[in-house]
């Protein structure tokens, strides 16, 4: 009788390592490497199509991160900051692919603020990721624009100008989804994962990912150890994917419960805030007050899962656009006449 060990699959017969990319060249201990360990942990969940998902990132440690995740999927290293657009257009191309961005706080917050703005007022159907450190680690860890008041470098430099919250702003123009994390906090980043990955829209999950070269140090407020004391989580979540029908115990009244587009369910429990996920208003007032404070909220911020996304709203073709025939995607005569008559 064989004794060999009962390999672990998901629902389509995958195991966790057909979800891995190739072996990560960042620095060890690097938050980076958690958040990559998470996203294969989610897409196995979920069991996504590694093959339909497309991957897209700019320029920085961060977006080096899409080759260790997902091997065999689809995968465009943008310019600096161009990510959102490159993204936005693979999706109008395909909708049947699964879009995941990979960004950074430089990438999104500096040389790609325009591209992020836009690209949060259009709410297209992606999962946008900033893996948030404060500095810019290709260019030996200058301060970012993420960087906190009061902050210092490692060589005790301190930061005078204010931070950009990227929250904040996805809160302001439009994404249907907004997140903030620790990369030290496996059980909440994987369940925010999942969470984007059944979401019909634009999914922004700031991350903050101690830099361990630059980084990680006493005067950091993006370092490990100021985030473990200064963390404070808005609610206790659960998922249960579209596929599990499992009750989730919690007591009457203290949990919100949100169905998502693919019937996925988040489960938020509160803890010590009486913390209503589905208020934009609310939400940005819990941010400036935790700002305030000098915590760092973490959760689900806001979620809308039923506003209509771009390709909705443009009513862009549910097939492949390489596969429509020419008639229909190359206009007739007619058509260009009447585009050329309002030139005259």
């Amino acid at each position: 009788m064989s004794t060999a060990p009962v390999k672990k699959t998901n629902q389509l017969g995958f195991e966790i390592l057909d979800y891995r990319g190739s072996k990560t060249t960042l620095c060890a201990g690097c938050g980076h490497n958690a958040i990559t360990e998470r996203l294969i942990e989610a897409a196995w969940t979920m069991g996504v199509e590694p093959w339909r998902v497309a991957k897209v990132s700019g320029i920085g440690c961060s977006s080096k991160t899409p080759a260790y995740f997902l091997g065999q999927s689809h995968g465009f290293n943008a310019l600096h900051g161009r990510a959102p657009a490159v993204a936005t257009g693979a999706m109008l191309a395909n909708q049947t692919l699964r879009c995941v961005v990979v960004s950074g706080d430089g990438d999104t917050a500096s040389i790609g603020m325009g591209q992020f703005i836009h690209m949060l007022r259009r709410n297209p159907p992606m999962t946008y990721i900033i893996e948030n450190n404060g500095v810019y680690g290709l260019t030996k860890g200058q301060f970012s624009a993420t960087a906190d008041i009061g902050s210092t470098l490692k060589n005790g430099t301190p930061n005078h100008l204010a931070p950009i919250d990227c929250c904040q702003l996805a809160l302001e123009l439009g994404a249907t989804f907004v997140a903030r994390s620790f990369s030290g906090d496996k059980r909440q980043l994987s369940a925010i994962l999942k969470a984007c990955m059944g979401h019909n829209g634009l999914a922004v999950v700031d991350v903050i990912s101690p830099c361990t070269t630059f980084n990680d140090h006493s005067g950091s407020t993006k370092s490990y150890s100021y985030m473990k004391d200064h963390e404070e989580p808005i609610h206790d979540i659960d998922f249960v994917p579209h596929y599990e029908d499992i009750a989730v115990e919690y007591e009457e009244g203290a949990a919100r419960e949100v169905t998502l587009h693919d019937g996925s369910r988040l489960v938020l429990r509160k803890l010590e805030r009486d913390y209503d996920p589905s208020d934009r208003l609310h939400a940005l007032q819990a941010l400036y007050a935790a700002a305030s404070a000098r915590e760092v909220l973490t959760g689900i911020l806001y979620v809308e899962p039923a506003r209509e996304n771009l390709m909705e709203s443009l009513k862009v073709s549910a097939e492949p656009l390489a596969t429509l025939p020419e008639h229909l995607v190359r206009p007739g005569p007619e058509a260009l006449e009447a585009v050329v008559e309002e030139f005259r």
